[in-house]
This record gives C-alpha cells, structure tokens and sequence, in this order.
C-alpha cells in the first residue's frame, strides 16, 4: 500500500508544529482582576491609562469609577475622592489622558 505524496511531508510539518509549541511560553487567558473602589494608587492607574485603554477596557478594570468622555453632560460638583475621570481620547476613542475633578 502506497502512502499519499503529501503525507510525509504533513507528519514532518505537525512534528515540528508540536516541538515548537512545547518551546513557547503559557499564555494566560485570565482577565486582570477589576479594581474596586476610587483610585488609590495613582502609579498603577497612570501605567493602565499609559496603554490607552477604551472605555470598554477603563469600565472593566476601574468599574467603580465614574468614566465621563467628551461627549457626556455632568454636573459640577467637586469630587476630590479620585471617584470620577474626565478622560481625553484619542480619533481612534481610546484614551489616552484625563483628570480627576
């Protein structure tokens, strides 16, 4: 019995898929761990806000911070708790600067 023409070639080709896989590091799928409350640690937002995260991304990660983007109407109360974020966007939408008022 004769084996197909392509077959010895496709046994090398998952061979070498198999060896490479083994080489590479884990990927984690996990999602980062939310952070709850008002921002505490500025040093850690700042690197977050560094990634220019969308406002998806800044509402998983900080869900108890009130996000406003441009385009939301606010009051003007003052909030020196680090509890609301005036963020700035880039054309994309993703943001890349802000402020806590």
């Amino acid at each position: 019995m004769s084996r197909p023409p392509f077959a010895i070639p496709l046994a090398a080709a998952l061979l070498g898929l198999a060896l490479l896989g083994g080489c590479s590091a884990p990927i984690s799928l996990a999602e980062p761990t939310p952070i709850h409350g008002r921002v505490s640690d500025r040093r850690a937002f700042d690197a977050f806000i560094a990634t220019q995260p969308g406002p998806f991304e800044f509402r998983r990660m900080y869900p108890d911070v009130t996000l406003v983007l441009p385009q939301d109407i606010t009051t003007q109360e003052l909030r020196t708790d680090n509890s609301r974020y005036f963020a700035r966007l880039n054309p994309e939408g993703k943001i890349v600067s802000g402020e806590f008022r």
